[in-house]
């Protein structure tokens, strides 16, 4: 059903166009209607055309890969979607849903060469809405983007922890153990050689057993605190694994969706074509 200048005129994108340039553009564009619910175009669809609001309200949306469904915009009356499709001839970059019953006209790309030829200052309201939706789509990759544990902890850590990291890697060394051993060594041999009047800790070497058990303790908390941060970074790398294979899950469900809709749609082509040839059929038998 063709529209009428009437319906072009309460649109903004032509408001500006005189009733001869309204009522030019009306016999080349289209008036759909869409039911509340109603799927416009889905993602990856072929783009061949844009649409213009008249009333009612859509929902443009994607899915990510852990199946959540985002919402990029949900334009109103007086709102266009779909033109950047329609501008580079690829696939739709979103769902279109009607969340309520839409009025709207149909453009391809022919009325929109002729809307830009009548009005030329259109295109930069189409350039404006495609931007800020670049724009908005930049924002929703950028918190979506995937973590590394390591830098997300190592940027956050405190004096104390850094010290704590690093003394739980001293400790853990083999530097660490040979100092200790030519340490208790030269301890020890000179508290049991050197006479004993100049020993500083003679047998059963009480100081040396007091030093060792406050350095076990002031130890073991510093390799608590490192424990306790690799604990947090295994939470958080545990999260980046389950996020990771969810993605993958739900792109193999993603994939699985496509293919039946293609099949689904493949036997309705065929179905058809099936009908055509049998109509067809008898009336050439008749003709001969």
């Amino acid at each position: 059903m063709s529209t009428n200048a009437q319906i072009l005129a309460a649109v903004p994108l032509f408001a500006l166009l005189d009733e001869q340039e309204r009522a030019l553009l009306a016999e080349r564009v289209d008036e759909v209607r869409f039911d509340a619910g109603e799927t416009i175009f889905h993602y990856g669809d072929p783009g061949d055309s844009m649409y213009v609001i008249v009333g009612g309200t859509v929902d443009l949306t994607v899915k990510t890969k852990t199946g959540e469904n985002i919402v990029l915009e949900s334009p109103e009356a007086g709102d266009f979607f779909g033109e950047i499709s329609l501008l580079d001839e690829g696939p739709r970059t979103a769902t279109a849903t009607a969340s309520t019953a839409v009025d709207a006209l149909m453009i391809d790309r022919d009325d929109l060469d002729e809307l830009f030829r009548l009005r030329p200052t259109a295109a930069l309201d189409v350039l404006a809405a495609t931007g800020r939706r670049l724009r908005h789509a930049a924002v929703l990759l950028r918190n979506a983007a995937t973590r590394n544990p390591n830098e997300d902890l190592e940027d956050r850590r405190s004096f104390v922890m850094k010290a704590a990291d690093w003394i739980a890697a001293w400790t853990g060394s083999l530097q660490f153990l040979g100092l200790h051993i030519l340490w208790f060594g030269a301890w020890l041999g000179w508290n049991s050689l050197v006479p004993e009047a100049r020993r500083f800790d003679p047998f059963p070497f009480g100081f040396l057993t007091l030093v060792v058990s406050l350095e076990a303790i002031i130890l073991s908390v510093f390799v608590l605190l490192s424990q306790n941060r690799q604990v947090e970074r295994d939470r958080v790398r545990n999260d980046v694994e389950y996020d990771v294979n969810l993605k993958a899950e739900m792109q193999i469900a993603h994939l699985h969706e496509k293919f039946d809709e293609n099949y689904a749609e493949m036997h309705k082509r065929l179905e058809r074509i099936e009908q055509r040839l049998g109509t067809r059929g008898p009336a050439s038998a008749a003709t001969r």
